[in-house]
């Protein structure tokens, strides 16, 4: 069953579905959940520094058949480590872990204002030295993009936000179009918390689909980019086969519609890391 791309800004191409690895420490646990996700189909693989799980994402990525130049490798900058000399530091770092010689994309993890800045001129510099195929950003607002906006030369190909039923952060999704911005989103399935909501049960039903399929679809039919993570086999298998069915455009809207801007993980307007 064949993913599907979303292009970016720079005409590089993603899988719209990727595996996130948050909260997977295990180095072990990830490689064999990284082997299996490439063999499920899955081409597209999320971590970051913070994760403290490269190292066994590196092992999962060498152990699979699958070619490095047909997988899609994200990693993260995290907060402590900005600033320019240590954003180049880190980069190097996250590579060795992950024992391979380019990054597909890699992100500045949180808003940082001034300090960003200085993270985001060494992410070009990274970008033009060819070690990364995409850059971009994640949890930044309206407001923090304009502000880097005003002293960067590329502007962020992907924004990688906290998006789901109950968040669907529409405003911030027309603002990153307009910027010709892929939204990506983690946590798209609530922390499960989206197997309580009524809506998606009768969807689930209807569709014969699991409820996370029917969240990853609307997803993927919005044209957002979307990272579920899962350390239980049987659950990363489902979650990938939603590329043979579609939601009518009326249960897109209704689904849309569930959002009530609650959110599951920080807040990037106030937060202490």
């Amino acid at each position: 069953m064949d993913t599907k791309y979303a292009t970016l800004s720079n005409g590089v191409n993603i899988p719209i579905l990727g595996f996130g690895t948050y909260e997977i420490e295990d180095n072990q646990l990830v490689a064999e959940l990284v082997e299996e996700a490439l063999k499920v189909g899955y081409r597209h693989i999320d971590t970051a520094s913070i994760y403290k799980n490269e190292q066994g994402i590196g092992q999962g990525l060498k152990k699979s058949d699958i070619p490095r130049k047909e997988i899609f490798v994200t990693s993260k900058l995290w907060n402590p480590k900005q600033g320019y000399d240590s954003t180049l530091r880190e980069f190097d770092l996250s590579l060795e872990k992950l024992q391979i010689d380019y990054m597909d994309l890699y992100l500045i993890h949180w808003p940082k204002g001034e300090l960003s800045k200085e993270s985001w001129r060494a992410i070009e510099r990274i970008y033009k030295e060819g070690r990364v195929r995409a850059i971009g950003v994640s949890n930044f607002q309206i407001y923090h993009l304009e502000d880097l906006f005003t002293a960067c030369e590329i502007k962020p190909m992907i924004n990688q936000i906290e998006l789901h039923p109950y968040l669907t952060q529409q405003p911030l999704r027309d603002f990153c179009k307009k910027h010709n911005i892929l939204v990506e989103a983690w946590s798209p399935l609530m922390r499960g918390g989206i197997f309580e909501i009524p809506l998606l049960q009768q969807l689930s039903e209807k569709y014969n689909r699991t409820i996370a399929q029917i969240v990853l679809k609307w997803d993927v039919q919005l044209d957002i980019a979307t990272i579920p993570k899962s350390v239980r086999v049987d659950r990363i298998k489902e979650n990938f086969q939603i590329f043979d069915f579609e939601l009518s455009d009326g249960d897109v809207l209704a689904i849309s519609a569930l959002n009530i801007d609650k959110r599951i993980g920080p807040d990037p307007d106030n937060f202490n890391f």
